[in-house]
């Protein structure tokens, strides 16, 4: 995304971030608040130029949906300093080289054993799970940001047909590879892990491999679609042969 200069003074590129302390070590920069495409972009060039930077006292960024995760040492560099270089970063958004996106597409079979939740989705918005299956595949979802476990990711888009609350009691393990809902979002488990998220289907690709060179094959900024597989078909791609 090119960030050009625009006189709307309501445009995100005019919107000044805000700084929270968090802790004596870290900070946030928060550059909106909601889920929002463009703050997602400024997000990921202000990241870019900061990291291109290599600036001496800050020893981490973390990107997220709406904000700049900054850990520094205190006695290097002062929070005063840092929100110096992040508003000098302002006029070089131009610069930043965001990797290009790509559409990820990942097989899922809805449904049955992989998808013990389908129905209640079904039934919390009145609609068949066929629908649900149907309107859930139909486009592809944004990548905001990746957290909470290895290489899973947090998307934006879903349709409001499927939105649905969380579980109000969370399953103790979720199958690696489990893709669900909760409230308006979408995503996908890539390891074994306590969940509450309504299962609507899995995946029998390997979502993260410490083993791998590149562990995980996306990046936030990327998109996902869904593709629908027959129980067959997932078995197949599971045991290692082509769809």
């Amino acid at each position: 995304m090119t960030y050009g200069k625009t006189d709307k003074k309501s445009d995100v590129l005019y919107s000044r971030f805000r700084i929270r302390i968090s802790g004596d070590r870290a900070l946030l920069a928060e550059y909106g608040d909601a889920i929002d495409e463009r703050v997602n972009e400024k997000v990921r060039a202000v990241t870019e130029l900061l990291r291109r930077r290599s600036v001496d006292g800050i020893d981490l960024i973390l990107p997220s949906y709406r904000s700049i995760g900054i850990r520094f040492d205190p006695q290097v560099i002062l929070v005063s300093k840092i929100e110096d270089i992040l508003s000098g970063l302002e006029s070089d958004l131009d610069t930043a080289a965001i990797p290009e996106a790509r559409t990820v597409e990942i097989p899922v079979c809805y449904g049955g054993e992989y998808g013990p939740d389908i129905g209640f989705v079904a039934g919390h918005n009145g609609i068949d799970p066929e629908e649900v299956i149907r309107i859930h595949s139909a486009a592809p979802y944004r990548i905001y940001t990746i957290g909470f476990a290895p290489g899973f990711f947090y998307l934006g888009g879903l349709d409001p047909r499927l939105h649905t609350p969380r579980m109000e009691t969370p399953r103790a393990k979720v199958p690696a590879g489990s893709v669900g809902i909760a409230e308006t979002q979408t995503g996908a488990y890539p390891i074994d892990s306590p969940g509450g998220w309504r299962i609507i289907g899995r995946t029998p690709l390997r979502l993260f491999d410490a083993s791998r060179p590149e562990p995980f094959f996306y990046q936030a900024g990327d998109s996902i679609r869904f593709m629908p597989v027959s129980p067959e078909t997932y078995r197949r791609i599971e045991g290692g042969k082509s769809p």
